[in-house]
């Protein structure tokens, strides 16, 4: 049965699936969209792969590049889960009236506290910092002996992740 054309695409498209992912955890690779079409870009992409992982420089993705990018690719699912950083600055303070995903996550750990300690107010995951998120953070910052401000700054943040992380 001859490869089609069809087959090609869906290949090119998959290589670069997998190129893209590889860019997202080492920056030494080009970031390219998978489109289907093997244009410079990929092979841009490719050969820095080749560069990178001690394979001849050919732009060309070879049975040992495409077995060599599945590897890596495959790797980086299997590794350890990745931090997310989501407390923006040092100076950063979080209060009454923000909203957001920093918000959502603030919220979603104050929940979590309250539900393995009584005397903890129960905070709705809303996105909304409101005056029951704004009590909540202060009902933590008296138990950790932190200043009752009812703002989440880097202080109470770290104190917040690593209670979460003692349970």
């Amino acid at each position: 049965m001859p490869y089609t054309d069809e087959q090609k695409t869906e290949h090119i498209r998959e290589l670069q699936g997998y190129l893209y992912g590889i860019s997202l955890f080492d920056k030494r690779i080009p970031q390219i969209l998978p489109d289907g079409v093997y244009d410079r870009e990929t092979a841009k992409a490719v050969e820095a792969f080749q560069r990178e992982y001690g394979l001849p420089v050919t732009g060309e993705t070879d049975p040992a590049t495409w077995s060599r990018i599945v590897h890596v690719y495959r790797n980086y699912l299997d590794g350890d889960p990745e931090p997310y950083r989501a407390f923006p600055s040092r100076s950063y303070r979080a209060s009454r009236g923000d909203s957001g995903e920093l918000i959502y996550i603030i919220q979603a750990m104050l929940w979590k506290a309250a539900a393995w300690y009584d005397n903890m107010p129960k905070v709705s995951v809303c996105g909304e910092y409101d005056e029951v998120t704004e009590k909540a953070v202060m009902s933590f910052q008296k138990c950790c002996g932190l200043t009752e401000s009812g703002c989440v700054d880097c202080v109470t943040w770290n104190m917040l992740v690593r209670f979460l992380e003692v349970k």
